[in-house]
């Protein structure tokens, strides 16, 4: 049988051939269908991911806490998990990674998946004073992100009731007449208890010394046993020792007074209004985690914040509730204490463990 070859266009009626061409409608066809194919993964991961973020949390989310059990982190986590889990729909776990300034927490949280369901509860100075005062593995502006702010709070000038000064008056007169006799206790070196020390000393033409201790309770012990005469130091631990005469409050430096020591005045009111910055307690994540998931936290732990039961607890502690500042207010309150504690720490020629 013979071969027919292959198919030849038919001739027109001019008894010409042509090329046969794609219709411009088809064209199209095929433009999209080939993008299609490229965008779908694309298109999907993100639909996947845009899920994920609506449904969360689908688990239990863990808190990291960067400190030991029994503080005032402690206390606060603890009772801002209970609250926390009622809008979230899920279990809130307290996880204690302390130690190292808090810092084995950070690496803990910076360690973990980037899902959402580990975050970090530790004081602003992770931030914005202890990558001044020790050497870290973490960039406190790019690797831990503030979500909110849980509690307020300022540092209160504390003495051994045995001190001939009564108020903040005396206090300096009596310091004045003992040049370099007087020194203050500090929670740890380099950070804003050592150098609010060295603040007030500039402000009030003093002269004193300084003692490093690695945290609150070794240094207030010291303190209430005439070791060492002053300390600056937060009001959740000070605040029990207050209350029953082993120690005396000179001032806070905070924008006003608190309702756990009403008749302690504020530094602005007795002259000295640059000794009133804010420390806060705050929840951190790290970047990476979905925005949604941020914001839905965010959302959350605001909520949680309006407990009135938690609310009293945060002032029995000596604090204030946090306020409702933005992320980006946060962070950048952040940014200038760290500026205005590395001038501090640069004036007095430290120099970081």
């Amino acid at each position: 049988m013979r071969n027919p070859g292959p198919h030849l266009p038919a001739p027109n009626r001019a008894g010409t051939t042509h090329a046969t061409t794609t219709p411009p409608a088809i064209r199209r066809r095929l433009v999209i269908a080939s993008l299609a194919m490229v965008l779908a993964p694309m298109l999907s991961a993100q639909t996947a991911h845009a899920a994920q973020a609506g449904e969360w949390p689908t688990k239990p989310v863990r808190i990291l806490v960067g400190a030991p059990p029994g503080g005032t982190a402690d206390i606060l986590a603890r009772l801002f998990a209970q609250e926390l889990q009622k809008p979230l729909g899920q279990p809130v776990i307290v996880d204690y990674k302390s130690g190292a300034a808090g810092t084995i927490a950070v690496q803990g949280m910076l360690s973990s998946p980037r899902d959402g369901y580990t975050f970090l509860l530790i004081q602003k100075g992770i931030a914005a004073e202890v990558p001044q005062a020790i050497k870290v593995s973490y960039d406190p502006f790019k690797d831990i992100v503030p979500i909110a702010q849980l509690s307020r709070q300022g540092l209160i000038l504390v003495g051994n009731p045995s001190l001939p000064a009564k108020n903040l008056g005396e206090l300096v007169t009596y310091i004045k007449a003992n040049p370099g006799k007087v020194d203050y206790a500090n929670f740890g070196i380099g950070l804003r208890g050592q150098t609010i020390g060295v603040q007030f000393n500039r402000l009030a033409g003093l002269q004193t010394g300084t003692v490093s201790y690695k945290g609150s309770p070794p240094a207030l012990q010291d303190v209430m046993g005439g070791h060492v005469p002053l300390m600056f130091d937060a009001p959740a631990t000070s605040l029990p020792f207050i209350r029953a005469g082993k120690l005396r409050a000179f001032a806070i430096a905070y924008p006003r007074r608190i309702n756990a020591l009403p008749d302690v005045p504020t530094f602005a009111e007795l002259g000295y209004p640059d000794l009133q910055e804010v420390g806060w307690m705050g929840l951190w994540s790290a970047p990476g985690v979905p925005a949604a998931v941020t914001t839905k936290l965010r959302d959350a732990t605001l909520k949680a914040l309006q407990s009135p039961t938690l609310r009293k607890k945060i002032e029995e502690l000596g604090m204030e509730p946090g306020s409702q500042a933005s992320m980006e207010e946060l962070a950048s309150d952040v940014r200038e204490s760290y500026e205005r504690q590395g001038k501090l720490l640069h004036s007095i020629h430290f120099v970081p463990e």
